[in-house]
């Protein structure tokens, strides 16, 4: 009995001991082919990773051009000197999503910033800035009096002929002296004339600091404002690879998970439809949302809302300008950034200038599937039923706003009575 027990892995293992020995050149042939596979798609990642990283973020060339102009004495502002000579400027994470526009964390005057820098896509790293584009006016011997006129004629063409636009020259003056000396220098002037180009810093001006982040410095036309709010919508917590691999159903549960408590949805989502109002009844006259993402808003520390980023906020004059009279052979050719679409002729085969969908449908879309999930029962199919009537509103964006002003009433008003007397109001 001994001898067959010693006998019985030997017989067992015989009938395999040739096959596998048989097998092993074409299994290792499949192993090298498989690691080369696997070097291979890593290392491209890594190459496609880096490319685009170095395409998207490039700080240190926009640190480096504007010193270049500063210690020319073409431009100046608040910034400057901590920036170019100091070294008192932190640069930190690489926020931007567009390589014509650079934005980075950062620390400032001991406070966390966002600092912003525009650079044309087709830069050239060797060649100097472009300032005779850039900071070429006002020119010298330009008079105070005359550049305030040149900015007034800037703000109608952008923002529309209004009463109140003497009243944003003046504060555009304001932060053209940055150093308060009652006078405002070429170098000055040339910096915020070429800020007034990008399209955030018109609407920091224009709007209110409650919903926009605050103005802190600028540097030419690098400008620095308050750091990234505290949090940001469950959408944007989510990377868009994963987001494309996670069914909608599980995609749902792990967006309600990451978002803050319904209450506090609630009182982001009025300072949301605040915002909205704030847009359609502006002291500086009318703008449209179009880029009506969550990836767009955040809110603070104490759940208050905040755009975090207005790049796709434009003026109704603008958009008019762009859109009217545009060539179309259908409604998507008349489109203006993402979502701000306007109505095509096709008998003329030319664009119209109001938008077909106002800002509060968009928004109220979005709101559905962020306010909806985890509603409390006696809420439920009331907010349903506002928010469906609210993301149905159609029809020019100028004949809407009896209509418009209700319905964001309404709802503002259900959102208040349910948080209204408790800690989260």
């Amino acid at each position: 009995m001994r001898r067959l027990r010693r006998l019985a892995p030997l017989v067992l293992l015989c009938p395999f001991s040739k096959g596998p020995q048989g097998r092993l050149p074409g299994l290792r042939a499949r192993y090298v082919l498989l690691i080369w596979l696997g070097i291979f798609v890593g290392s491209w990642m890594v190459y496609v990773h880096y490319s685009s990283y170095s395409e998207l973020c490039r700080g240190h060339v926009c640190q480096v051009v504007i010193c270049d102009q500063y210690h020319k004495g073409i431009i100046s502002g608040s910034v400057c000197r901590d920036l170019c000579e100091l070294n008192r400027v932190e640069w930190r994470a690489c926020l931007s999503s567009a390589p014509g526009q650079q934005v980075y964390s950062g620390r400032w005057q001991d406070k966390e910033v966002t600092i912003k820098c525009g650079i044309q896509e087709s830069f050239n790293p060797k060649a100097p800035r472009r300032e005779l584009v850039l900071f070429d006016k006002p020119t010298r011997g330009t008079s105070i009096k005359e550049f305030r006129e040149m900015t007034l004629g800037f703000l109608k063409a952008n923002l529309g002929d209004l009463p109140s636009l003497p009243a944003l020259v003046g504060q555009v003056l304001l932060v053209a002296d940055f150093n308060k000396d009652s006078r405002v220098s070429l170098a000055e002037a040339k910096s915020v004339w070429a800020l007034l180009q990008r399209n955030e810093f018109l609407l920091l001006l224009s709007l209110q600091e409650e919903h926009a982040s605050q103005l802190l410095g600028y540097c030419g036309d690098l400008y620095v404002t308050e750091g990234t709010p505290h949090g940001s919508w469950h959408r944007a917590a989510l990377p868009p690879t994963l987001r494309a691999l996670l069914p909608s159903a599980l995609h749902r549960a792990v967006q309600q998970w990451l978002s803050p408590a319904w209450p506090w949805r609630a009182k982001i989502a009025i300072g949301l439809l605040e915002f909205v109002e704030e847009l359609f009844h502006g002291a500086y006259g009318s703008f449209y949302m179009c880029d009506t993402t969550l990836a767009n808003v955040a809110y603070t520390a104490t759940y208050d809302f905040k755009m975090a980023d207005l790049q796709q906020v434009a003026p109704e004059a603008t958009v008019r300008r762009f859109l009217q009279g545009r060539h179309c052979e259908q409604s998507s050719d008349c489109t203006y950034g993402r979502d701000c679409r306007a109505p095509c002729d096709r008998l003329m085969r030319q664009c119209k200038g109001d938008l077909i969908q106002p800002n509060l449908a968009k928004v109220c879309e979005l709101l559905r599937d962020y306010l909806l999930p985890g509603a409390p029962a006696n809420l439920g199919e009331e907010l349903g039923k506002q928010l469906r009537t609210c993301a149905t509103l159609s029809g020019l964006a100028s004949q809407v706003e009896a209509h418009h002003s209700l319905v964001l009433s309404h709802l503002k008003t259900l959102l208040w009575k349910e948080i209204s007397n408790t800690k989260y109001s």
